[in-house]
């Protein structure tokens, strides 16, 4: 793996952000990775805050010629007002593969996390247990509990890219966590997230290829 100088040349570029990569994972037997078709899924309960989000890195994905679209054009309503079952976001993720989808980006605000809760995620990672369906289905209340939070002074979020390839195993092929202390100016903070996210993908040719050398 690359030393991903480019995150770290972006961060210092960034001056007093308050987003910082503190963790990145990429599984193993994955050197690059391709997609044709990408789904952008920010999980949070505010509209206007996930179509920002999404339509930023909708943006990105654009200027590089590698084709997306959000969920807020994709998913029906319905489905983030009430909790889900496995069974149906079974029927949400072939109905993704019917439309020529093969990747989804999904991303979330998770809160604080303690080291060892994280090593055990990083265990369960590395023996490619975790789905797209596994990590909506134990976030879902993002989108429609308003005591899915508490009040943190340190947003811990998490970017993580799946394969739903046809015919090929559906698993998580990189994850990001990101730090976002105690945002004043959510827009500067949505972009400055979606500018490191691209970044940490391109250094690890994922989707997108590096143009760093």
């Amino acid at each position: 793996m690359k030393k991903l100088l480019a995150i770290f040349s972006l961060l210092s570029l960034m001056g007093c952000s308050s987003i910082s990569l503190v963790e990145n994972w990429k599984n193993p037997d994955i050197v690059i990775f391709n997609a044709n078709k990408v789904l952008l899924v920010g999980m949070t309960q505010s509209t206007e805050t996930r179509e920002n989000f999404e339509s930023l890195l909708l943006k990105e994905f654009t200027s590089r010629n590698v084709e997306a679209m959000r969920s807020v054009d994709v998913f029906d309503l319905t489905l983030t007002n009430s909790k889900k079952t496995e069974k149906e976001l079974d029927a949400v993720e072939q109905s993704l593969l019917e439309k020529d989808f093969d990747a989804i980006l999904l991303t979330k605000i998770t809160g604080s996390e303690n080291r060892e809760k994280f090593m055990k995620s990083i265990n369960r990672w590395e023996n490619h247990r975790s789905r797209f369906n596994d990590d909506y289905l134990e976030h879902q209340g993002i989108y429609y509990d308003d005591n899915y939070y508490e009040k943190f002074t340190v947003y811990h979020a998490e970017t993580t890219l799946y394969c739903i390839c046809e015919g090929k195993e559906r698993a998580m092929i990189w994850r990001g966590i990101i730090d976002i202390t105690d945002p004043n100016n959510i827009e500067k903070a949505i972009n400055d997230y979606v500018k490191l996210v691209i970044v940490a993908m391109e250094d690890q040719d994922l989707v997108f290829t590096s143009q760093i050398e």
